[in-house]
């Protein structure tokens, strides 16, 4: 008889969420969300704005009550106003709204309240990592330091979960480095975190698994390996002008597997992930007008949003 695999015992790592929906009047936000996430790994939550990101972090934790639907987040059943659920696991929204009055060290403690003396270490350890000012009041810092400032607070209790919105938001690519390292040694440790972003490129960077919204619905659970070879084959041509259907013809060979036409841009799909075959090809078609510009090998959230899951991107 074969054994039937147990169900996970780290429960205070985990999300489960089932049929989760929400309404903001005439907006649909949420239309049905199942989600799994952990114990452990770090979940990336990737959208446009406006696809449902925020507002299913805020009903994981208990912030806004979902009209359908239920989530377990942390080992707990998220009801009434959540608090029992957020003394498990740490949050940071995607907005800023602090006490400009505030010293940045007395920010620190004021989101900290609650916690144990160890959590009021590490923040602070975290926020020299970033070297903050925390003796300057916080309406002097720019909106990057803010967003460190939460991250320094978001890190530093000993929880098994955190669920960060737009963490790197307005960050300079150096903090973001230093971002991402953290993240990743979090989860090294066993955390479970789950991060949203509308950067396609900075989240692949330090993510296990990819879920994609669009419009309150999820249209892909991958893992950023699954990107990379689906984007590794396709390249982006761009002309002064439209191609004709006669010179869209052209573009195809034995590499092309199809060709998408979108204005002066064509996506082209290849048949395997080296490109050299086809741009071979291309340099034959002396009659042809010569691109104005050859993409391969990157694509923001937007391009693979309308490339490759066939929907409107940011």
């Amino acid at each position: 008889m074969t054994p039937v695999p147990s169900a996970p015992t780290d429960t205070t790592g985990r999300i489960v969420c089932r049929g989760i929906k929400r309404r903001f009047g005439d907006k649909q936000a949420l239309k049905g969300i199942d989600l799994e996430v952990g114990p452990g790994g770090i979940t990336g939550l990737l959208g446009p704005n406006g696809s449902g990101k925020s507002t299913l972090m805020r009903c994981l934790t208990g912030l806004i009550r979902p009209d359908a639907g239920h989530a377990e987040v942390a080992g707990l059943e998220v009801r009434g106003d959540g608090a029992d659920v957020r003394a498990r696991l740490t949050y940071s929204p995607g907005e800023l709204h602090l006490y400009g009055e505030m010293r940045g060290d007395e920010h620190l403690r004021w989101l900290l309240r609650g916690r144990d003396a160890s959590a009021q270490t590490r923040a602070l350890e975290m926020a020299g990592r970033f070297n903050l000012p925390l003796t300057r009041k916080v309406r002097g810092y720019s909106h990057g330091m803010k967003r460190q400032l939460c991250f320094a607070a978001a890190m530093a209790p000993d929880v098994r979960l955190r669920i960060l919105d737009e963490i790197t938001d307005g960050l300079d690519p150096s903090r973001r480095g230093q971002v991402l390292e953290a993240l990743r040694e979090d989860a090294d440790s066993g955390t479970t975190l789950l991060l949203s972003s509308h950067h396609l490129g900075e989240v692949d960077r330090a993510c296990d698994r990819m879920v994609f919204l669009n419009e309150g619905e999820l249209i892909a659970d991958e893992s950023p390996t699954s990107v990379l070879e689906r984007t590794s084959r396709l390249v982006h041509l761009t002309y002064a002008e439209a191609l004709t259907e006669e010179q869209l013809t052209r573009l195809q060979n034995p590499a092309v597997e199809r060709i998408q036409p979108s204005g002066e841009r064509v996506s082209v799909w290849l048949r395997a992930s080296d490109p050299r075959e086809f741009l071979a090809a291309l340099a034959q078609e002396t009659d042809l007008q010569s691109p104005r510009r050859i993409e391969y090998g990157s694509l923001s959230l937007s391009q693979m949003y309308t490339d490759i899951y066939g929907v409107r991107g940011v």
